[in-house]
């Protein structure tokens, strides 16, 4: 799958699952009736039809009709729509289902190319390969005896997948071993989690990343929110930086969770499709803790859904970017031959009645994709509705944060650091000197040093300047990665998050999120009242 495509599929915020039957009653009879009917479309589906046999019968090679639809004609159609709809063939079909099942069958590892060999980059937690004793930095030479050698990622990546219960045998060069390892995994469903991180940060103040909305993201939650003892809360970091979207159901779910029992959560409508609003089954049982959601221009769809419920209801700050601006609702439609159709059928609105879907007209599709951290190419202001309080808020082009936080976008250096995977080769170095990290490890200036001294020694080009100005992102790096291989994927995860400066700047803004909240209920009251 394409970057483009890829990216498009991730930020699908899709509604529901249509079975092939449901398709054929429903989707069949109306474009006969509409071909029927309309002199214009007959017109041009024949015309269709004789471009396409002129092409069969006169190209210069050979025609082969499946690629020339399914991978042309209605792709380019689609995009002539809006920037969502898409055709999906059989793999990428499968691929998408499976993001939102939340699972898959396999080993449980993120493998990545590096110097066009395929490398470990991390085993997941408490997964066959993590059991069995496979490391980051590990080397893929052969899997069930077949080299890995000229196969890429994704094809190393098949291989390791299969049906649970079955093995597969992987043969593995490590640092400092003179032989390969051979190790026989057994297969196992692995989860994939969307809420990733879940701890405090201080006393009483918890955080949690949400990372998708696939069909577990509300249960997993709850587990969350009872880890840390939801009553006791202080206040709560919701981070749904870079969050793409997924579930609309699990968005609504979310949402559920932080408001009041009966209030709106979103509604959507379209031309074939009236309007449906969705509100808050169980609510959030008198649980109201300050709390601050982090956005950036790369939350999308359901984490829009989100972020504009708990602001327009005035339950939440929200801190960060304008977010992507994604408020097309796509259906999808399995076909024939496992492909299958994802089509835009409505908008939706947030609570106070927002437009969250980012003008798409008079732009390329890699324009539209490509610029939504670009500030300046942004509107906040096309529309303007208030919240339950009154506060003024913005559509038309995203969810317009409360509190804006400067756009931290990576420089070359950093950039090139991480493209020739320095932090990762750097741990593994690390630890073929220590057997060990003591406790509350810290990058000293001799381990940045030593870093400095490695990347002279791997060839890594850089300017001294480049590397003074970064110094602090080198020892956030460096910590992560020292602690992923010392510890865990979750470990890493949360050093990095807690030294995360914009986190540290939400934790500092929970007082006026209190103040927000507080000062919203006590203006609803007095104008309820008699």
């Amino acid at each position: 799958m394409s970057h483009l495509v890829r990216r498009r599929a991730l930020l699908l915020a899709t509604l529901t699952v249509l079975a092939g039957s449901l398709l054929g009653g429903l989707w069949g009879p109306q474009v006969r009736a509409a071909v029927a009917t309309d002199d214009d479309l007959r017109q041009s589906i024949r015309t269709f039809v004789n471009v396409f046999h002129l092409i069969e019968e006169n190209y210069a090679d050979r025609v082969i009709a499946d690629t020339v639809i399914f991978n042309g004609a209605i792709p380019g159609m689609l995009q002539k729509l809006d920037p969502h709809s898409q055709f999906f063939d059989p793999e990428q079909f499968g691929a998408l289902r499976e993001e939102q099942k939340g699972r898959y069958a396999g080993v449980g590892m993120q493998v990545a190319q590096k110097n066009r060999r395929t490398v470990v980059i991390v085993p997941f937690p408490k997964t066959p390969a993590y059991r069995a004793g496979i490391r980051p930095g590990d080397v893929i030479l052969k899997v069930d005896g077949e080299s890995t050698e000229n196969l890429n990622t994704n094809e190393v990546a098949k291989r390791l997948r299969g049906e649970k219960g079955t093995t597969v045998h992987i043969t593995i060069e490590r640092e400092g071993r003179g032989q390969p390892l051979e190790f026989t995994v057994e297969r196992d469903e692995i989860p994939r989690r969307s809420v990733g991180l879940g701890f405090f940060l201080k006393a009483g103040i918890g955080y949690i990343k949400i990372e998708t909305f696939n069909e577990n993201t509300g249960r997993e939650l709850s587990e969350e929110l009872k880890n840390l003892n939801e009553p006791a809360l202080r206040g709560l970091i919701l981070d749904l930086r870079d969050n793409r979207g997924g579930l609309l159901s699990e968005g609504v779910a979310v949402a559920d969770k932080f408001l009041r029992r009966g209030q709106t959560i979103v509604s959507h409508h379209g031309r074939s499709s009236a309007e449906k609003p969705y509100k808050a089954q169980r609510g959030n049982n008198g649980k109201n803790y300050p709390m601050v959601v982090m956005v950036s221009c790369e939350s999308a769809s359901a984490a829009e859904i989100v972020a504009g419920a708990l602001q327009d209801h005035d339950r939440a700050l929200i801190v960060g970017n304008s977010t992507f601006g994604k408020g097309l609702v796509q259906t999808v439609y399995p076909l024939a031959s496992n492909a299958g159709l994802a089509l835009t059928t409505a908008k939706y609105y947030t609570p106070s009645g927002r437009l969250i879907q980012r003008p798409y007209n008079n732009v390329t599709l890699h324009e539209y994709y490509s610029d939504p951290c670009r500030e300046n190419h942004r509107n906040p202001k096309l529309e303007v509705k208030t919240t339950d309080s009154g506060r003024l808020v913005y559509g038309g082009d995203g969810i317009t944060p409360d509190v804006r936080l400067e756009s931290k976008r990576n420089d070359r250096f950093q950039i090139d650091l991480e493209r020739r995977f320095a932090f990762f080769s750097y741990a593994q170095h690390y630890f073929t000197t220590h057997n060990r990290l003591p406790p509350k490890w810290e990058p000293d200036e001799s381990t940045v040093n030593d870093f400095r001294e490695f990347l002279y020694k791997e060839k890594i080009p850089f300017a001294e300047v480049d590397f003074t100005r970064n110094l602090e992102f080198v020892r956030r790096s460096i910590k992560r990665f020292i602690y992923t291989s010392g510890y865990d994927l979750d470990e890493g995860a949360r050093v990095y998050v807690e030294s995360d400066p914009d986190v540290q700047t939400a934790v500092e803004l929970l007082p006026k999120a209190r103040q927000l909240s507080e000062e919203a209920q006590r203006l609803i009251a007095q104008r309820s009242a008699p």
